[in-house]
């Protein structure tokens, strides 16, 4: 099976070579260890030099890319926007959907998916941080911001980064079935099926986002003070402003309200617990300012999708 990448110049190394490490570790593990060829495909010859640096020589490039590519992904990268409304790159990504059994992308690689109108009327994801643009710009995508990859028939779109990774395992099992899954999954140290979306890696990140240093500096105290008094009065006294002024004005900066931003952070703060820590979960919900596990629950199961006692179990699992 020909696996193929479409790479740009300043590409994000790890769209690339992480789902080509996943696919190669599934032939191994599937003892068929030539059954994935790859080819890394160019907008242009020549030497591709990556987001970080790295140089990488191309095998292909859109006009001598093989014909008999099984599986065609495109990556993502800084850069990618500028390439967005090349016709060249357009056509030819729609007629290999044509052709090609499955057809996917690695974070922001959605994007040119969507204006090659590959994503009109299906489902789909990218970075939680271009979640938004991409359905602003494109009304007719159902676009799933929570999502880690998503599988709509052939298509295939993962968000930021690492999520390719995880899509790129989902295809192995496609393929080889789930107990080679599960083998590559053990070998490279990843979940067979990473519990929650991908808002779950965005609250701290999150914190970073508001102009105003007022805003900034209450996102930090929720962070030094989980376990407080985080009601939306008592962070609009910690801003010096009125709870209504505080309200809008927080909104408007973080795109998210008072009360959801505390529930993310206390969330990060507990999966760390649950993580690193032995601490029963009435002492994580204490801690990370839930109360009570019954809290701790709910909150998970809204936002994760999964059970405290489900993430502690999975996480040391895959460790």
């Amino acid at each position: 099976m020909k696996i193929a990448v479409l790479a740009f110049p300043g590409v994000q190394m790890l769209d690339l070579a992480g789902p080509l490490d996943v696919f190669h570790e599934g032939a191994r593990q599937a003892g068929q260890p030539d059954a994935y060829q790859f080819e890394i495909i160019a907008t242009s010859p020549g030497v591709l030099t990556a987001a970080n640096g790295m140089r990488i020589l191309p095998d292909a490039t859109l006009e001598t890319s093989s014909a008999d590519i099984d599986t065609l992904l495109v990556a993502g990268g800084p850069r990618l926007s500028l390439l967005e409304q090349d016709e060249t790159i357009r056509e030819w990504l729609a007629r290999q959907a044509r052709t090609v059994r499955r057809i996917g992308s690695v974070c922001s690689g959605a994007m040119m998916l969507a204006h090659a109108g590959l994503l009109d009327g299906r489902t789909a994801t990218t970075h939680w941080n271009a979640t938004a643009r991409l359905a602003r710009m494109f009304p007719g995508v159902r676009v799933e911001p929570d999502r880690i990859f998503v599988k709509d028939g052939n298509l295939y779109t993962s968000a930021g980064v690492t999520a390719g990774l995880d899509l790129a395992l989902a295809l192995v099992e496609e393929d080889f079935g789930r107990v080679v899954a599960l083998r590559v999954a053990r070998e490279l140290v990843m979940f067979l099926k990473r519990p929650g979306g991908q808002s779950q890696f965005s609250a701290h990140l999150a914190a970073q986002t508001a102009e105003r240093n007022a805003i900034r500096e209450v996102q930090g105290w929720v962070v030094e003070n989980l376990a407080g008094n985080l009601s939306v009065e008592a962070l609009a006294a910690q801003a010096g402003m009125s709870t209504r002024n505080f309200s809008r004005i927080f909104k408007q900066e973080c795109q998210v309200t008072p009360a959801d931003f505390v529930e993310g952070a206390r969330i990060d703060a507990a999966r760390r617990l649950l993580e690193g820590s032995r601490h029963p979960l009435k002492r994580v919900a204490a801690l990370t300012g839930f109360g009570d596990p019954n809290n701790l629950r709910r909150a998970f199961l809204r936002r994760l999708g999964v059970s405290p006692a489900d993430y502690r179990r999975r996480f040391r699992s895959a460790a």
